[in-house]
C-alpha cells in the first residue's frame, strides 16, 4: 500500500507483486479489495504483510475448503520482539510467541470477532459478502463489518488451524495513534449497523477525557497529544 512493489522471488511458487496507491494514509479496505481482483485462484487466503505463514496455513486452509465454502479464519500467535534475530528463529515460531490474548483458545467464534490478519475464502464468497466496505478509511472497524456482512448474507464463519506468527512491532492500547480513524470508522459503522464497534478502545478513550459517548453520538473533547500516545504504547 502507496510502497513501491517488492521484487520477490520464491524457489517454491510464483510471486507477483502489486503496487497499490491511494490518497489514504492507510487504505486497508480498498487494498484487500484490489488484492482479491489480481488474484487468479478460485481461493484466496489473506494474511497481513507482518505475519508469518506456519508451513501448514495453505494446506489446512485448502482442506478447510474443500469441506464447505465458508468464511475461514486462523489462529495468530505474536512474536516477542527480536525474535526474528534469533539464529534459525524459523523452526522456533512457537516458543518464540505468546497466543492472541482474546482469540487464542476458541474453536468456534461469532461473527463479531472475525478479523482480516490471517483469514481465507473463495471468491464466490468473498463477492457474496461484497468485498470490504471502502467507506472505512484507515484503522479500525472494516473487519469486523466484513464478518456482519458475512452474517447478514447467511455465510458461516469457521476456526481452522492455520498457524500465522505476526511479527512485533510497536503497539499501542488504546490504539491513540489512531484516535481520528478509529472514531470516524465508529460512525461509519453504527450508522450501517445501528451498533458501535470497538466498544473496548471507545470506553478507554472516554475515561481519558478525550470523548463524550453518548447512546448514538460521540464527540470529541480534546486530541491526544504526543505524550499520552506515547504513554500508550506497549511495552511488549
Amino acid at each position: 500500500m502507496n510502497e513501491p512493489a517488492s521484487q520477490l522471488t520464491s524457489p517454491y511458487f510464483p510471486v507477483r507483486a502489486f503496487e497499490f496507491v491511494s490518497l489514504e494514509k492507510l487504505p486497508l479496505a480498498a487494498a484487500r479489495n484490489f488484492a482479491a481482483k489480481q488474484a487468479e485462484f478460485p481461493f484466496m487466503i489473506f494474511l497481513d504483510v507482518d505475519c508469518i505463514p506456519s508451513p501448514q496455513l495453505v494446506e489446512r486452509y485448502l482442506n478447510a475448503h474443500r469441506q464447505s465454502d465458508d468464511l475461514w479464519i486462523g489462529p495468530v500467535r505474536y512474536l516477542r520482539p527480536e525474535a526474528t534475530r534469533e539464529s534459525d528463529f524459523l523452526s522456533k515460531l512457537m516458543e518464540l510467541s505468546s497466543p492472541d490474548p482474546v482469540r487464542g483458545n476458541l474453536e468456534q467464534i461469532s461473527h463479531a470477532l472475525f478479523w482480516s490478519l490471517n483469514f481465507a475464502c473463495s471468491r464466490r464468497t468473498y463477492e457474496r459478502i461484497g468485498g470490504f466496505d471502502t467507506r472505512f478509511t484507515g484503522y479500525g472497524a472494516e473487519d469486523t463489518d466484513f464478518g456482519f456482512a458475512a452474517r447478514v448474507c447467511g455465510i458461516s464463519l469457521g476456526v481452522v488451524d492455520a498457524m500465522a506468527y505476526h511479527q512485533y512491532h510497536p503497539s499501542y492500547d488504546p490504539p491513540l495513534n489512531h484516535f481520528e480513524d478509529i472514531l470516524m470508522n465508529a460512525r461509519t459503522f453504527f450508522e450501517k449497523w445501528n451498533l458501535w464497534p470497538m466498544d473496548g478502545w471507545l470506553r478507554k478513550f472516554e475515561n481519558a477525557g478525550l470523548i463524550k459517548w453518548e447512546a448514538d453520538e460521540i464527540r470529541i473533547l480534546r486530541k491526544p497529544d504526543d505524550s499520552l500516545i506515547q504513554a500508550a504504547l506497549k511495552s511488549n
